[in-house]
Formats: structure tokens, C-alpha cells, sequence
């Protein structure tokens, strides 16, 4: 899985740091940080993955793996993680075994997993108990956004904290922010997901409707990319979109779990969000047609 690096990294102190989670996000993550000049300590629960990570990586530091998120959090600085949802996140940072347990009065605790602002908040109260930080951290831009080390990041959390976290966490973004108090990173990454949601919605249904008006779809996008109907999503999966293309990307499966999230604050906060729930049932259908893991593109085939 390891990449050839194209970014040129901004020089920062070495840092001992942790990383939790290596998956389609966290493994490459974790690679521009050990290439950053980090020493780098992962832990994966398939230690299977934390091996093929060190074979990948070992070119620059003195990297290892650990058996335990509290082995591999022992003396970091900064523990960086990103997995799967609010329970995963609570098994890796709490009880004897987890991240918190082993990490030293003042170190930094990221989480770019997204989850619940809830959960946030429930770690951060914890965290500051003992000693610690945490920075709520979820990341846009994708697997391809990982590889190339190009992610957005968006940070809730304390303000020192986060400027120990900002340095280090570019070796793998285009930007990182502080959005405000503990939860507004999660509650960011939600707008977000908002945003794109409807946007593919849109996307799909034009796209539906040219090809059914026997347009040259390629020229059609190429065109209308030029204008005020130009956008990421238009740009890197309109051509692929009207190719039935969609066995790559960012996964319908994900985007229900991240829209669950949305509709679940939506209810709390009392937002209305009535195109947002109709996409996500339009998901819904993606994933009993058996695109569980195709692009979130693929809102396209419900319109065919």
C-alpha cells in the first residue's frame, strides 16, 4: 500500500508519535508522518496490517508497532487515530488497554475518525481528567486526499493543543483549522458530508437527464465544468459517473454511517434537513442493489 511521496514536507521538529487505525485512511497517514521525520509507533488490531506498515515504511525512522493502543501511546507526544465509529474510538482510548492509560501528562490525543460530536466531548472531559488532550480532527479529501497527503482537516478542541497538532498533522493535509470549542471539528465534518450529499444528488440527476437528451456527456461536462455548475464532485466523478464507473472512492456504506451521524445531530439541534434524508434513503436503495462498497457516486444508478 505504500505510495511514492510527491509532497515535500515542511520542516518540523522530529516528534515521537502514535497512530492508531490503518486503514484505507490511516495506514497512508501514518506513512507521511514516519516520512515527515517522525518516529512513528503504530498499532492496528490485525497486527497482520501493522507489519505490512513497517515493511512500507522504515526507509527514514526507527518505527515500530505495538500490541495495545496503551503500549503504543506509551511516551508519544501526539497520538494520532482514525477508525471506524464512536465504539471503536471508545475501545481504543479507554480501560486498561487503551490509548489513555498510557500516555503522558500533556501529550495530545487526535481523533480523525468521524464520529459523533457526542463522543467528542465525552473524550475530551475524560482526557482532561487525566492530564491529557484531545482534538477532535475528521478529515475530507478521501483515500486519494491520504495517499498524496492532501486532506482537509477540521479541529475542535483547546487552542494550545491544537497549535502542538497543526505542525505535525501537515504532513499529511493541504490544511488543518481550528473550527472551535471541543465537537466542532465533528460538527464541521457533517456540514461537509451535507454539502456533498446533495451536491451528488444533483450531479446524478443531470447527468441521468443528458444522457437521456442524447447528449455527449464527456463534452457536456466539459463544458458546464467551466461555469457556475463547476465543483469538485463535477470535476473528478462526472465522467465516471456517465461511464457507470463507480468501484473506487469513498464508500456508499461510509456515507450512510456519516449522514446517520448528521440526521442524529439534526434531531438534537432541532436543523432541518429534509433534501439530506431523502439522499440518505436514496443511499439506502444503492446499498440494496449491493453497492455496500461502491463510490458514493453511484446515487446514479437508482436514475438508470
Amino acid at each position: 500500500m505504500s505510495t511514492t511521496p510527491t509532497k515535500t514536507y515542511t520542516p518540523t521538529p522530529p516528534r515521537q508519535v502514535a497512530f492508531l487505525g490503518l486503514g484505507v485512511m490511516g495506514y497512508p497517514m501514518a506513512g507521511h508522518l514516519a516520512r515527515a521525520g517522525h518516529s512513528v509507533t503504530v498499532y492496528n488490531r490485525n497486527t497482520t496490517k501493522s507489519i505490512a506498515w513497517l515493511s512500507d515504511f522504515t526507509e527514514t525512522q526507527p518505527n515500530k508497532h505495538a500490541k495495545t493502543p496503551r503500549e503504543a501511546a506509551a511516551g508519544a507526544d501526539l497520538v494520532f487515530c482514525c477508525v471506524g465509529n464512536d465504539d471503536d474510538l471508545r475501545a481504543v482510548t479507554l480501560g486498561t488497554d487503551g490509548a489513555f492509560a498510557g500516555m503522558q501528562a500533556g501529550a495530545v490525543f487526535v481523533d480523525h475518525t468521524t464520529a459523533s460530536a457526542d463522543v467528542a466531548r465525552e473524550l475530551n472531559t475524560a482526557a482532561q481528567a487525566l492530564g491529557l488532550a484531545f482534538i477532535d480532527a475528521p478529515v475530507s479529501g478521501g483515500q486519494a486526499g491520504a495517499q498524496n497527503g492532501l486532506l482537509t482537516v477540521m479541529c475542535g478542541g483547546d487552542p494550545d493543543a491544537f497549535a502542538k497538532v497543526a505542525p505535525v498533522a501537515m504532513a499529511f493535509s493541504r490544511a488543518v483549522t481550528l473550527m472551535g470549542a471541543s465537537g466542532a471539528g465533528q460538527l464541521t465534518k457533517m456540514v461537509n458530508q451535507v454539502c456533498i450529499a446533495g451536491l451528488l444528488q444533483g450531479l446524478s440527476e443531470a447527468i441521468a437527464f443528458g444522457q437521456k437528451a442524447g447528449l455527449d456527456m464527456a463534452q457536456v461536462l466539459d463544458v458546464i465544468g467551466k461555469g457556475a455548475a463547476q465543483s469538485w464532485q463535477l470535476d473528478n466523478r462526472g465522467k465516471t459517473m456517465a461511464a457507470d464507473e463507480f468501484n473506487f472512492g469513498f464508500a456508499v456504506d461510509w456515507m450512510r454511517k456519516d449522514l446517520g451521524l448528521v440526521m442524529d445531530e439534526a434531531r438534537r439541534n432541532g436543523a432541518r434537513l429534509p433534501v439530506t434524508a431523502l439522499v440518505d434513503q436514496f443511499y439506502a436503495d444503492v446499498q440494496q442493489m449491493g453497492g455496500q462498497r461502491w463510490d458514493t457516486s453511484s446515487l446514479i444508478k437508482r436514475l438508470r
